[in-house]
């Protein structure tokens, strides 16, 4: 049964080619699509509390009702859920710019009833690129706020070239018509949202940059209100190229020729990026990292360089090997011995991450395999290293026989992002994790040379990289900046199988930098081990620890659990933890997706 969000729509129909020049439809196949538009009643609600959705069939959950309408229609005219993902992300990058969009990168994973699909269009640092990128004359580095704002920062996106990928081999509907309602939403214009209100209100730089503040702000400096009817004309122009020509559209020509323009002609802080970097990037297909959980769940996400379902797996292997507790909820709550065994394997799954994790292609694997970090001996061993009272900082272990010769990375600050969870008709499961790094990005708008108002934000990626290229000893940082190389990331979208049956049991992922692993581990926990359902387990407090204080959301917690654990030695912080985390699970009826209360998400289906 379809779950409408508002329920006045005004119809625009919109004529669709029925074959594209990239994404002609299968022999035989006769599906058309046109977009209806939302009333701009459907713009996204203030966070607060949510019901869960179910459907029978097919089911999106995405970061603003808007893209999830988006997708829910491809959905119902017969699209795959990579034609849906591909028709949400471009809506996503029109109504929710400050966390995705045309500039950035994305993990795709995708299952089609037989074949595991991990396709990565993460950010590459340009050629020109090199381990000094962030130094200053003195050898220190710049201001972590000073790198990422203006042209330095910004790597060579990577979203649009996976998802034209992608679409080649599971696309139903013809590429033209994924971009059609993003087109008619730039064209006709969408409502502002609260939520995209309030980060134009409390972002400072973003003002800054020519083609932003006229189109975000007021002439007196306020940002556009709630509710104001937002057209970005120049951003209809390039993604109707992109939908005409493909992803070459974006990639080299008067497009490239802006970002270019923009990113090396930055006031302040000049970047490296070139057209030859556009014109030559690739996404790349990785072999998924599936790992036994418990008795019936297989786990699978991206290997490196995201680090996200390695440290989501340590945390969860290292509390297999931990005592039971039996009550890990209090009150509906996680109790603090339970919240101090988790934060103690955060810490020491942290200190892995930071030793270890870097793009594959530059970084040799601990033993040689990234499963060594989760090797059952591996893992007892580092649980054993739970004791009573915090260690507050965990060291990384040595999970082969030699030694890797890397400095540990320094934390850095982690931002930004948006979860697209899918499941169609025929079954496919999907789960896409997309960025541009930090809220806003670069602070650098490009309108695709068009001239016309509006553009798209690039983006910040090449922050995600250690600042520091080396420890005072010499060693090498296993993230550092090295030309062609792809950042680490957090980003961690997953799927969860029963290997009972090896069908999908669940679909999930968040934004949030280096968080993503906390919320994504607490959502596993809460529905495969404590019994709640999707939207419940979202819906819990956020706890978690990058290797340093415990985190604790604000507001969420008793005093006596704050005091249990500091009694354990740990340095608390309460602190909003404002996750996004979307998540689908089968039920014995079809499906029931859950979307993040603290974010302005929903779910749609039949």
């Amino acid at each position: 049964m379809q779950m409408p969000i508002f329920h006045r729509f005004l119809i625009l129909t919109i004529a669709v080619a029925a074959i594209s020049a990239c994404g002609a439809l299968p022999s035989g196949t006769a599906l058309r699509f046109s977009y209806a538009m939302p009333a701009q009643g459907m713009i996204a609600a203030p966070a607060g509390v949510k019901p869960g959705w179910s459907a029978a069939r097919f089911a999106v959950a995405a970061a603003h009702p808007l893209a999830t309408d988006a997708g829910y229609q491809i959905l119902k005219a017969g699209g795959s859920a990579v034609d849906a993902a591909i028709a949400v992300q471009m809506v996503l990058g029109l109504v929710e710019p400050q966390s995705s969009g045309l500039a950035g990168g994305a993990f795709l994973l995708h299952w089609d009833g037989v074949k595991l699909l991990a396709l990565d269009g993460r950010e590459t640092a340009p050629a020109a690129a090199d381990e000094k990128l962030f130094l200053q004359k003195d050898g220190k580095p710049m201001p972590f706020q000073q790198a990422v704002v203006g042209g330095l920062s910004v790597g060579v996106p990577g979203v649009l070239r996976m998802l034209e990928q992608a679409h080649k081999t599971y696309g139903q509907l013809p590429w033209a018509s994924l971009f059609e309602p993003a087109i008619a939403l730039a064209e006709q214009g969408f409502a502002v949202s609260p939520r995209l209100h309030t980060q134009l209100k409390e972002e400072k730089q973003l003002i800054e940059d020519p083609i932003a503040r006229p189109f975000f702000y007021r002439a007196d400096g306020s940002a556009q209100p709630v509710g104001h009817r937002l057209k970005n004309p120049a951003m209809a122009q390039v993604l109707r190229q992109i939908a005409q020509s493909g992803a070459d559209a974006f990639y080299r020509g008067a497009v490239a020729r802006d970002i270019v323009r923009r990113v090396q002609g930055h006031a302040s802080n000049p970047g490296r990026l070139s057209e030859a970097d556009l014109a030559t990037y690739q996404p790349m297909q990785r072999e998924a990292m599936c790992t036994h959980w418990q008795q019936y769940w297989r786990v699978c996400g991206f290997p490196p360089p995201s680090s996200g379902h390695l440290a989501v797996m340590q945390m969860l292997g290292i509390l297999e090997h931990t005592p039971a507790i039996e009550q890990p909820l209090q009150q509906g709550l996680p109790g603090p011995q339970w919240l101090h065994q988790y934060t103690e394997a955060s810490r020491l799954a942290f200190a892995d991450r930071a030793q270890f994790v870097g793009d594959p292609a530059f970084v040799r694997a601990p033993a040689g395999d990234w499963n060594s970090l989760l090797a059952t001996d591996y893992l007892r061993a580092r649980a054993a290293l739970i004791g009573a009272t915090s260690m507050k900082q965990a060291s990384a272990g040595n999970p082969g026989p030699v030694r890797i010769s890397h400095a540990p990375q320094a934390e850095q600050p982690e931002y930004g992002t948006s979860h697209i969870s899918i499941v169609d008709a025929q079954g496919r499961v999907l789960a896409m994790t997309t960025t541009i790094e930090a809220v806003w990005g670069s602070r650098l708008m490009s309108d695709g040379g068009t001239g016309l108002a509006g553009g798209f934000v690039l983006n910040n990626e090449l922050t995600d990289f250690s600042m520091l290229p080396s420890d005072a000893q010499g060693r090498p940082v296993a993230n550092r900046v090295q030309a062609g190389k792809r950042p680490r990331s957090s980003m961690s979208p997953s799927l969860v199988f029963d290997r009972r049956d090896g069908r999908v049991r669940m679909t999930v992922g968040s934004p949030g930098g280096a968080a993503i692993i906390n919320y994504t581990a607490k959502t596993l926990i809460a529905t495969q081990q404590w019994g709640l359902n999707a939207q419940q387990a979202i819906a819990l407090p956020n706890f978690g620890t990058y290797n340093g204080p415990t985190l604790l959301e604000a507001g969420r917690f008793p005093a006596s659990t704050v005091e249990a654990l500091r009694q354990r030695g740990h340095i608390v912080n309460e602190i909003p933890l404002p996750s996004g985390l979307q998540a689908i699970e089968r039920t014995p009826t079809g499906w029931f997706g859950g979307a993040d209360p603290r974010r302005e998400g929903v779910v749609m289906g039949d």
